[in-house]
């Protein structure tokens, strides 16, 4: 694999908190979420942040 530029690096680490600030929320708001289709929806935006925020942090390896 290519090395990366601390451009890149510094974009990815941006990337990566913001997926990780935001499946933090939507984990949080799902167990505040008293309607069942609500809790479910925050639920799946929180493991659709960490499989993103994984994805991204492959390119670190």
């Amino acid at each position: 694999m290519n090395e990366i530029s601390e451009l890149d690096l510094q974009n990815l680490r941006h990337l990566i908190g913001g997926f990780s600030t935001t499946q933090c929320k939507m984990q949080a708001y799902a167990e505040q979420a008293t309607d069942p289709e609500i809790q479910q929806f925050f639920q799946k935006s929180a493991q659709s942040a960490n499989q993103s925020k994984q994805q991204l942090m492959q390119f670190l390896q």
